[in-house]
């Protein structure tokens, strides 16, 4: 067994003992079970293509921890894909999505401690972080109506967008706000799903939660059409555009600087925001590429 496959595979076993654990105590019917296990096989996938893609020949620490919460939210998939047709077990529910809330503050602090950031475990953070979401979505839709699902889906329908339209196909800056809508998103499910606050109140704080995020991703989406041409014409070399090339200094003014022939797709993508080059956009700041 190659070593980028150690990591997701172990994955997948843990995945299978939980599920069994959960069989065991609180009982896990059929739906439980392919639900959990469908999981935990793309998982398994998905992860192991991405690190086979990124180079990465074995999970970093953070990445370690961002896959016990993968983990976690395997066994909320199956509980609420169980709940569908039984009873669901909200006190568990409630603790195994606690936990993995909790744990995504925990993969952060260690990639930035350990010096391990990568795009690949951003990437994966934020895939599980969306994924946990719609789940939860998926459960209380039940009792609070469909149109919750818009806080699940939100994350997907913009992922959609950038296939079809091409101007969406970039990175937008780093926002701390933007990290901030999503954690709330994942708090306000957790209080919807354990029914502490009355339905009304439940109802106002999902509405506020979604509001929340549609400025958030409001502002991406608006900020990915004002650089759209800026941002063609530097990937596709047209003369004319300011750019700056990757250095230091590019990092803190942009500037007018070498040939546009450097700049591809292939040496930008896939680079961390601070690497990217810069470009000047006319009283709008700095873009990147």
């Amino acid at each position: 067994m190659s070593t980028v496959r150690t990591g997701p595979v172990i994955g997948l076993l843990v995945q299978i003992v939980l599920l069994a654990v959960l069989a065991e105590t609180v009982g896990l019917g059929t739906a439980g079970w392919v639900a959990g296990l469908a999981y935990g096989v793309v998982l398994c996938a998905l992860l192991s293509r991405g690190m086979s893609r990124s180079g990465a020949g074995a999970l970093s620490p953070a990445d370690r921890v961002t896959l016990s919460r993968a983990i976690l939210v395997g066994g909320v998939t199956a509980l609420a894909a169980d709940s569908f047709g039984r009873s669901a077990p909200i006190t568990l529910m409630v603790v195994l999505t606690s936990v993995a809330l909790a744990l995504d503050a925990v993969d952060g602090y260690t990639a930035r401690r350990t010096g391990t950031t990568s795009e690949l475990g951003a990437r994966f953070d934020m895939e599980i972080d969306s994924f946990l979401v719609l789940v939860l979505c998926l459960h209380v839709a039940a009792a609070v109506g469909g149109w919750v699902l818009v806080i699940g889906a939100m994350r997907y329908l913009f992922g959609a967008a950038t296939w079809m339209l091409e101007w969406m196909r970039g990175s937008a800056p780093p926002r701390y706000w933007s990290k901030v809508v999503a954690a709330i998103q994942g708090v306000v499910l957790t209080v919807a799903m354990a029914d502490v606050l009355p339905a009304p109140l439940t109802t106002v704080v999902l509405v506020v939660s979604v509001a929340l995020l549609v400025e958030s991703f409001g502002r991406d989406v608006a900020w990915l059409w004002t650089t759209r041409r800026l941002r063609h014409a530097v990937i596709h070399g047209a003369p004319g555009a300011m750019v700056q090339p990757v250095s230091s200094a590019s990092r803190s003014a942009p500037g007018i600087g070498a040939g546009l022939t450097e700049l591809t797709p292939s040496r930008t993508d896939g680079l961390p925001w601070s690497d990217r080059p810069t470009v000047a956009v006319a009283r709008r700041g700095i873009a990147r590429v």
